[in-house]
């Protein structure tokens, strides 16, 4: 990515922002597909998230449209994230738009506990804690602000999840995988009553979060552009999924995924969801539902990069093991459909 973008960013700090010394830092990894820069001006930092400039389509820029969307609509609520500071739609300024966010100084975790944490299931305990409460405070945010009214179909919400990613697979088939075919017409057939919608992160796992750099602590949820209003359920199973050193599978698949909490004696995924459950007053007892559907929809949707891998056109250590990874999450949703998770 040219100097030019963060060149012109800068500048539209300056003057839109007041920031006159502002200048670009550095590109900070993750963030699913978008670019995320962070600015300083003297002691104040922000940080920019607009999609890759080779990915210019009508529908590019809605994930970081929705971002700000979502970030507006919880600021005045428990929920720790970054604040909006601006939102760019001028595409004179580097082709497209942007987000400007609040700098948080926090640290992403992992497979290991920061030097300043004491390196114990305590620690992790803390952290799953304040993971699980940090989901609870936003399934908690009305669903009826009007910042909200045009997100999300909630309506036969996980319906429409299971028979999109059953048609993707059916039309776009890598691999013979008849258990991806017979768990979601499984899923298909016992979909629970729809309980109330919530607002939704759609990707919530601790490597979406910023943890404190001195105590196992969560400061903010970042990675919003899959946030809608849905069934909150779904984000509390993608969590508990990678959680912990329980998993049916030896290896697990994505081992690397939450691995700081992979030791025994750590508070278990049930733990967490009673704990969001009681805080809430919500019940649990779809939850083998729930977990299942969150192993199997990560398989359905990954196996199209392997199918990529296939094809020559993308070639990691990621791609390369999704040839055990994919199989291996049906396995673990067949297990949580039985209860065991």
């Amino acid at each position: 990515m040219g100097s030019d973008a963060t060149d012109q960013v800068a500048a539209w700090l300056r003057s839109s922002l007041g920031w006159e010394g502002a200048e670009f830092v550095s590109a900070l990894s993750g963030g699913n597909s978008n670019l995320t820069w962070q600015f300083r001006d003297g002691a104040r930092a922000c940080v920019v998230r607009t999609p890759p400039v080779d990915d210019i389509s009508p529908t590019s820029a809605r994930g970081i449209q929705r971002e700000a969307q979502i970030l507006q609509a919880i600021e005045n609520y428990s929920v720790r994230a970054p604040r909006v500071l601006a939102w760019c739609e001028d595409e004179a300024v580097i082709g497209r738009p942007f987000l400007v966010q609040e700098w948080i100084d926090g640290v992403a975790l992992t497979d290991a506990l920061p030097a300043a944490y004491s390196d114990s299931s305590d620690s992790v305990n803390r952290l799953g804690e304040s993971l699980i409460d940090q989901l609870t405070a936003l399934h908690s945010v009305p669903t009826d602000l009007e910042a909200l009214q045009k997100l999300g179909r909630p309506e036969q919400f996980v319906e429409r999840q299971i028979e999109r990613w059953l048609g993707v697979r059916k039309d776009h088939a890598v691999r013979d995988l008849p258990e991806l075919f017979s768990l979601g017409e499984w899923l298909g057939r016992n979909v629970p009553a729809s309980s109330a919608a919530a607002v939704i992160h759609g990707d919530y796992h601790l490597d979406n979060t910023l943890a404190a750099k001195d105590r196992p602590e969560i400061l903010a949820i970042i990675d919003w552009e899959l946030a809608t209003v849905g069934d909150c359920y779904m984000d509390v199973a993608l969590m508990l999924m990678f959680w912990g050193d329980y998993r049916t599978q030896e290896p697990p698949a994505f081992r690397a995924l939450q691995a700081v909490s992979r030791r025994t004696g750590v508070i278990s995924r049930r733990e967490l969801a009673g704990r969001w459950a009681e805080a809430l007053g919500r019940p649990l007892n779809h939850m083998n539902f729930y977990m299942a559907l969150a192993f199997w929809r990560l398989a359905a949707i990954i196996e199209g990069a392997y199918g990529l891998h296939i094809a020559g056109k993308l070639d990691s250590d990621y791609a390369r093991g999704l040839e055990y990874d994919v199989p291996a999450l049906l396995d673990e949703a067949r297990a949580a459909a039985a209860g065991d998770w």
